[in-house]
């Protein structure tokens, strides 16, 4: 069984400075976009985050200072990489947890608004989690029986990304064949906000999903407690959950 695209799908993988979604910086950035009809189209990319690279993240990933100083910041390159992914579906490896949330903080950052609205986002991590428990160098061997040469290198991992989910699509007939099926498999089809700080409940009311108000209605919490929402947009919270939270705020204005 063949994966059926009704659009493109692109799969991201970013290198970073670090793990931490609201600070850390894109060093690199490998697109894989698979068209409808099957063939590929690839741009990849080093980032100058504009801060200092940990040596541990070097490490990892094998970038240093030295060698994106003369490349191009996020914000000289945000604008083609949107416009590179403005009409896919998007994928990727643990994509929906950390690749997507950064990547939209950096737009944010470079003052350009991306939505995920409308887009399919099939995380291929969370599939190859709820049937086998891996790491991607550990699925692309047992799903695709090669050894992953270059790991952590960002197009080598986008590329490896969808040879599994091929792999996977093929392997288990009960995902579907379609990435409405897939994600709707993953659980991950209603994303509030990327950091999970807000989440829809049974009803697809969404509700706080941390602190003192978890389990309670966002919107009857910027009734009754709307300091709360001047706390949140001064708080260390990521750019998408404070763009989402004031989306909501709007809303709730609306409906007055």
């Amino acid at each position: 069984m063949k994966l059926q695209l009704s659009r493109p799908l692109a799969f991201i993988d970013l290198e970073t400075t670090g793990i931490n979604i609201t600070n850390d910086r894109i060093v690199e950035i490998g697109i894989v976009k698979i068209m409808a009809d099957g063939s590929k189209v690839v741009k990849r990319k080093l980032i100058n985050p504009t801060i200092p690279i940990p040596q541990a993240s070097s490490d990892i990933h094998g970038i240093t200072d030295e060698m994106v100083k003369d490349a191009p910041t996020f914000k000289q390159v945000a604008n083609e990489v949107k416009q590179f992914i403005e009409n896919c579906d998007l994928g990727g490896y643990n994509s929906n947890r950390f690749d997507l949330p950064v990547l939209i903080e950096e737009f944010s950052r470079a003052g350009l608004e991306f939505s995920v609205e409308g887009k399919k986002l099939v995380d291929v991590q969370k599939v190859f989690h709820l049937m086998e428990q891996r790491t991607l160098s550990a699925a692309y061997k047992f799903y695709c029986n090669k050894v992953l040469e270059g790991a952590h290198g960002a197009e080598a991992d986008a590329l490896a990304t969808w040879e599994v989910l091929e792999a996977q699509v093929e392997r288990y007939p009960n995902i579907g064949n379609t990435l409405e099926s897939i994600v709707k498999f993953t659980g991950e089809d209603d994303i509030v906000d990327f950091a999970r700080r807000f989440v829809r409940d049974a009803k697809g009311i969404e509700i706080f999903n941390f602190g003192k108000h978890k389990g309670k209605p966002v919107a009857q919490v910027l009734k009754e407690e709307p300091q709360y929402y001047d706390w949140m947009m001064k708080g260390d919270f990521a750019l998408n959950t404070k763009q989402k939270f004031t989306e909501i705020l709007n809303k709730t204005l609306l409906k007055k």
